[in-house]
């Protein structure tokens, strides 16, 4: 074989041996690949979150620089020397109150009460002498916490950012306004030592109840200065920050009381106080003195206090707050409910009393709240839920009479049983065929209750909310007789539509906001008042309450005015109400005890129409006449007296009407009157009636006032994913 022939094979060799080498090679790396790719996948991820972290921060600086330069310049930056003043002015000028600095001047961190700063810091700011304005930790476990609870329950804000946001922000919840808050907060802690930003942090804050300021509050609470704040006292105060309107212990003691035990709890984790210390104020808890302010108008301020942050954001500077009241008014409402509660209130076992009026437009002319503002701040005109009894009967024929029903409609007055509930009438009296007119004129419980049947509970209820009534009302047969709780700023209001011809306006206390210098922050003139009910069913409505105080349970309210009205009177006295209205103003009237305890046979017809009477005389002195609104008329006369005596068995479904439901016939011509048909005694008084289930309790209040349930459930503020995830 020739060379050539021999070249063959062993090229072929080589390449074999290459390819194996190649194959070796590939398999070696397959199998290698693995390793390469796992640490690949690392170091690219790696890579990855390096670059989102480095636009990220550029975004967030970014976002930083945009909205720090929407800010003014940082030389215009300057620290009030006080807190703002808020004079509180009636309709014609007269002052009713001043908040904010009135309580007391601005106190050293070194003068004040050392519980105080102390209970802040270990309530709101534990980290406060150790962070910078931002407190990293508390902001990412404030987070974690609303994150996984799906609902805003922690605030990760320090003192710091607190107060720059009550310094120089609007209390808008958006990121602009978080972000400029975390930048003043570097600024003030650049510029201000810890002390200096306790200090005014201290002498700044709302601590609620009107009371700006650690030394107006300690006034406003407890009569002293807060040089003398003792450590339960200093637990209370700082467990107001929270929720200063709320947790305010003028309006509700028991939620402030176990706020400042948490409070006490955690100074004692911090080692601010010894268990001595905190086994001492647990069982001598803070107590409150006569308030700093006295008058009746110091309801309508605090009121009005609530209302500011609404309407004009947080006060930074003084503002004139033009108010609705006129204070020649407030001062003969609160004389009245004085002088009829001192004058009887022993006999009668009454303590406590409140007024509303107001008129056609909404505006609220007088509110007295209670007895006497200086010994307790809690508003019964306008937090107080308490059953209304047949002041809320009116709703009831309202429904009746847009159902097609009219005053002459006739019913049978007689003993009903409906399920288990029998809705007996005072002293048993029961007067057989009535108008409806004469019915209500009466209060026939009966016949309220057979109306309701008629139309259902649920247009009842309805009906009530169209006019006003803001509570949660629950719709069974017995609404007929007031068994919903609601407070009196809210039924009264309700009557309004019947003195307007129908209209149902916002009710306001303020008319107008503006700075010292006279810059308008806030006008409350405009605005139209919806009809809520048609004319003809006010003027049926006018001529069926007018019975009441003419030939009714109200003669004593009557005055020269044409007047229309409804008493009520829950069960066994312990409430008593009259909400009567002229052409000109609505005013109601309720009497009662705080702790829910009975009055002696105490009506709505007896001191709350004497009281509406005393009042509106005063206010309609020299004001010409005006009739209200509707011109029906009865057909014939509503004279009906009892022609017949009913015989309804107790066990039976409630009678059928006398005539066929939504006609209108005349009255059948009296005949002559036997005595009315009495039932034997039962806990029933004066527009009462037989409640199922707590034996006569009301419903929420079964203990001294002001108890937290008294004033409603809570209202849960709205809350946004930032708020969520910033903590506040």
């Amino acid at each position: 074989m020739n060379e050539e022939d021999r070249v063959v094979p062993a090229n072929r060799k080589t390449s074999s041996a290459r390819k194996s080498s190649k194959a070796k090679s590939s398999s070696r790396g397959k199998r290698g690949k693995p390793r390469r790719g796992l640490f690949g996948v690392m170091a690219r991820m790696f890579y990855w979150c390096f670059v989102l972290c480095i636009w990220g921060g550029i975004a967030v600086a970014g976002i930083v620089v945009y909205y720090g330069a929407k800010m003014p310049a940082a030389t215009t930056w300057s620290i009030p020397d006080r807190a703002p003043n808020i004079k509180i002015v009636s309709v014609d000028g007269q002052l009713l109150a001043n908040r904010g600095m009135s309580g007391g001047e601005a106190v050293g961190l070194h003068e004040m009460s050392p519980y105080i700063p102390e209970a802040v810091i270990a309530i709101e700011d534990r980290r406060f002498y150790s962070h910078f304005g931002i407190d990293p930790i508390g902001l990412s476990r404030a987070m974690v916490t609303n994150v996984l609870g799906r609902r805003f329950s922690q605030g990760g804000s320090t003192l710091t950012q607190q107060l720059a946001k009550n310094l120089f922000l609007k209390p808008d919840r958006t990121l602009e306004r978080k972000v400029q808050e975390v930048l003043l907060a570097l600024w003030l802690e650049h510029k201000h030592t810890k002390d200096q930003i306790l200090e005014m942090y201290l002498n700044r804050v709302y601590f609620g109840s009107g009371a700006y300021g650690v030394e107006a509050a300690s006034r406003r609470y407890f009569g002293k200065s807060a040089r003398d704040v003792t450590l339960s006292e200093a637990a209370l105060l700082a467990g107001l920050l929270k929720a200063p309107s709320r947790l305010s212990p003028a309006r509700d003691p028991k939620a402030a009381e176990e706020r400042s035990q948490l409070v006490l709890a955690a100074m004692r984790d911090e080692g601010k106080i010894s268990a001595k210390e905190l086994a001492s104020a647990m069982s001598a808890p803070a107590t409150r003195a006569p308030s700093y302010w006295t008058g009746s108008e110091n309801y309508v301020a605090d009121t009005i206090m609530e209302e500011l942050p609404d309407l004009i954001g947080d006060v930074r500077s003084d503002i004139v707050v033009d108010t609705t009241v006129d204070l020649n008014l407030q001062k003969l409402a609160e004389e009245s409910i004085r002088r009829l509660i001192d004058e009887s209130g022993k006999k009668l076992n009454v303590s406590q009393g409140a007024l509303v009026s107001i008129d056609n437009s909404g505006a609220v002319r007088a509110m007295v709240g209670g007895y006497d503002y200086s010994t307790s701040q809690f508003d019964r005109a306008s937090e107080a839920r308490r059953q209304p009894g047949s002041a809320f009967k009116p709703f009831v024929y309202m429904a009746a009479l847009e159902a097609g029903r009219t005053p002459d409609s006739v019913r049978n007055d007689a003993p009903i049983k409906i399920g288990k509930w029998t809705p007996d009438n005072y002293g048993g009296k029961y007067f057989g065929k009535v108008t409806l007119a004469t019915a209500l004129a009466k209060s026939l419980n009966s016949v309220a209750a057979q109306l309701t049947m008629e139309v259902g509970p649920d247009a009842v209820v309805e009906a009530a909310h169209r006019m006003g009534i803001q509570s949660d009302l629950i719709a069974n047969t017995s609404i007929a007789l007031g068994t919903s709780e609601v407070t009196p700023l809210e039924l009264t209001s309700a009557y309004v539509p019947f003195a307007n011809g129908g209209y149902k306006p916002d009710i306001h206390f303020i008319r107008r906001i503006t700075t010292t210098e006279g810059k308008v922050l806030y006008d409350g003139n405009g605005g139209g008042a919806p009809r809520v009910v048609k004319a003809d069913i006010v003027g049926m409505m006018n001529s069926m309450m007018t019975g009441t105080v003419e030939i009714g349970t109200a003669k004593k309210a009557a005055f020269a005015w044409p007047s229309a009205g409804k008493t009520g009177t829950s069960q066994n006295s312990r409430d008593a109400w009259f909400v009567g209205y002229t052409a000109n103003l609505t005013t109601g009237v309720w009497f009662g005890n705080d702790d829910g305890s009975p009055m002696k046979k105490v009506t709505g017809g007896a001191l709350p129409a004497q009281a509406w009477h005393e009042f509106m005389v005063a206010a309609h002195e020299g004001v010409p006449v005006r009739p209200l609104p509707g011109t029906w008329k009865s057909t014939p006369p509503d004279t009906i007296v009892p022609d017949d005596i009913p015989s309804v068995d107790n066990n039976q479904p409630a009678p059928q009407p006398a005539v066929a439901l939504g006609r209108s016939e005349p009255a059948p011509a009296p005949a002559a009157a036997p005595a009315p048909v009495r039932r034997p005694a039962e806990t029933v008084d004066a527009d009462g009636f037989d409640m199922p289930g707590d034996g006569g309790a009301t419903a929420s209040i079964k203990h001294p006032v002001p108890p937290g349930s008294v004033g409603g459930p809570t209202q849960k503020r709205k809350t946004s994913i930032l708020d969520i995830l910033g903590g506040g």
